[in-house]
């Protein structure tokens, strides 16, 4: 049986972090961490072609099972938030592409799947992926230690969603779709 793996995705277009984590038994293993970044003199589509290609490339080396990407926060630039809407839409296409199903997680779900707490402060969530990890330090930069805390409460949340599937998967379509038998 092939080794269960786990993306985290810190989206961006200038900086996209990501970290793959490995499910060893009852062991999770960070195999693979960093931030592709793009220069800001390219044009923005250029950007977006090569976070695509970036993540095409983690993709196929990893061939991870689920991916979770955090959720976009409105920022006061606009122009910024949009950047970012596109870039998540980039992302989430590859991912599709690859057959391989995203799931957003909100900052304070990150958190919260961590520390217990959905008010926790970064240092605290750091703490608690360098533990779970059983790393001497939390990677550098931010854009990949959020993207770990990312795929650590992807893995976190993940039995609670197979529960949730199943439990669709057994109630009749009628009653599935929000329609009374």
């Amino acid at each position: 049986m092939s080794p269960q793996r786990y993306l985290g995705l810190d989206p961006g277009y200038g900086r996209l972090g990501y970290a793959v984590v490995e499910q060893r038994g009852a062991q999770w293993v960070l195999v693979d961490v960093g931030c592709v970044e793009t220069l800001a003199s390219l044009a923005f589509e250029e950007r977006l072609v090569l976070v695509h290609n970036a993540l095409d490339e983690i993709l196929e080396r990893w061939k991870p099972q689920e991916a979770s990407l955090e959720t976009l926060y409105f920022s006061k630039n606009v122009k910024t938030a949009m950047q970012v809407a596109e870039a998540r839409g980039v992302l989430r296409l590859t991912l599709a592409l690859a057959g391989v199903p995203a799931f957003e997680i909100a900052p304070n779900a990150v958190k919260l799947a961590l520390t217990g707490s959905g008010g926790a402060t970064k240092d605290q969530v750091g703490r608690m992926v360098v533990r779970l990890l059983g790393l001497k330090e939390m990677p550098k930069p931010d854009d990949a230690a959020d993207a770990v805390a990312l795929a650590l409460a992807g893995l976190r949340s993940r039995p609670m969603r197979q529960q949730l599937a199943a439990a669709k998967a057994g109630k009749p379509k009628s009653i599935a779709k929000g329609k009374r038998p």
